[in-house]
């Protein structure tokens, strides 16, 4: 079993910067994704960056070129740099840790706490 915490959420006025981090800790083998969702009230829970074991990136359409997921070496780490950020991303953002053994079941794996950001002004 892996744990997850997420830090660094806040609130910041538009076009402001934040950046996140997740720790991990316990069982992590086998990695296959590291990743971060959102979750706006009333919304749905969505993907906005994921990184491969491998390190190909891929990012929610509307946060490309503003938003950078990266992690260490040790692999039990995962951050999201994001600047010029707009109301609409105001959310909570959920870290999420995917094994291989998970992906290939059909599982996310596992979750952190969240953290809120709110933009405003």
């Amino acid at each position: 079993q892996v744990q997850l915490v997420e830090s660094g959420g806040g609130l910041v006025q538009p076009g402001g910067s934040l950046r996140l981090s997740c720790a991990a800790s316990g069982n992590i083998i086998d990695l296959y994704r590291r990743a971060w969702y959102r979750q706006a009230p009333g919304k749905q829970r969505e993907l906005v960056a994921s990184v491969l074991s491998g390190g190909t990136t891929d990012y929610l359409t509307s946060v490309e070129g503003r938003f950078t997921i990266s992690g260490n070496n040790a692999k039990n780490m995962i951050y999201l740099q994001m600047n010029n950020l707009k109301p609409e991303d105001t959310a909570v953002y959920y870290c999420n840790f995917q094994s291989l053994g998970s992906f290939l079941k059909g599982d996310l794996g596992s979750w952190g706490q969240g953290t809120q950001v709110t933009v405003s002004s």
